[in-house]
Formats: C-alpha cells, sequence, structure tokens
C-alpha cells in the first residue's frame, strides 16, 4: 500500500510523461523525519544522470526541527536508487531529443520513500492550453450530470 506524501504539480502540466519509473532515494535521518511530517516540495525539482548514477536536484526538505547539528542542506542533491539496467535505458531515453527526467511523485512503500520518476517531453504553450480547456469541458460534462 502506498502513501502519497508529495506531487510535482507542474509535472504533468508542463510536460507529457511517457514512461514511469519507480526508484529509491538516499536520505539521512533527519530528513526522513521531516518528510513523515510532510515538508517536502517537489514543484522545481528535476533529475539528472552524473557519471552513471541519478541524482535528485532542487528538491526542497525542511530542516527538522529537531534535528540539531544532523540536519543537511534542504536543496543538497541526493541520489536515487536504479539498477544498471534501468540507469542504461534511461540513459538511452535522454540521449533523445527533448526528453527529460521530472519527478512526479513522493511516497511511501511500506516504510520505505520511493520517488516516482518520469521520462517527458516538453509542452509547448498551445499544448498546455488544449489540456486545460480539456479538463473545463470535462467539469461542465459532470455539472451537468449532476443536475
Amino acid at each position: 500500500m502506498n502513501k502519497l506524501i508529495a506531487k510535482n504539480p507542474v509535472a504533468r502540466h508542463n510536460y507529457n510523461i511517457e514512461e514511469v519509473v519507480e526508484a529509491g532515494i538516499v536520505l539521512t535521518g533527519t530528513e526522513i523525519k521531516s518528510i513523515r511530517q510532510g515538508k517536502v516540495n517537489l514543484k522545481e525539482s528535476y533529475a539528472g544522470i552524473k557519471n552513471g548514477e541519478v541524482y535528485i536536484y532542487s528538491m526542497h526538505i525542511s530542516p527538522y526541527e529537531h534535528g540539531n547539528i544532523f540536519n543537511k542542506d534542504p536543496m543538497r542533491e541526493r541520489k536515487l536508487l536504479l539498477n544498471r539496467r534501468e540507469i542504461n535505458k534511461l540513459i538511452g531515453k535522454i540521449q533523445a531529443k527533448g526528453y527529460t527526467l521530472i519527478p512526479v511523485s513522493l511516497y511511501f512503500k511500506g516504510s520505505i520513500v520511493k520517488v516516482e520518476l518520469g521520462v517527458g517531453k516538453g509542452k509547448k504553450l498551445y499544448d498546455k492550453r488544449e489540456d486545460l480547456a480539456k479538463k473545463d469541458a470535462q467539469r461542465k460534462i459532470e455539472r451537468a450530470l449532476k443536475i
């Protein structure tokens, strides 16, 4: 059973997510405690591959109040845990023009924190407008059916 911690609100709005990969994440004890309190933000975060390893950047985890000297930098890069085969597959996808790695959500799987990474292509402005128009039309249909 997965318990959602945080969702990236702009991931599906700004990108067409074509494939989703589940990855573990390397965290410290005070970061886990802060995540359990829900003090994490994925809004501006992105992932990248450096030296054959996948890292997540700009994910803000607020410092734990009772952490003292054990607190780490809230914006530090964090290593993601994937198999070599999965990393090679992601490298192949990213090298294709316009593809990028976006963290879509952060959740607990049992007691372990997992990140859902999406391989996506950036949307153009007209694509975003089209999606908003579809959502608006769907809302109007649902309202009409309620009445």
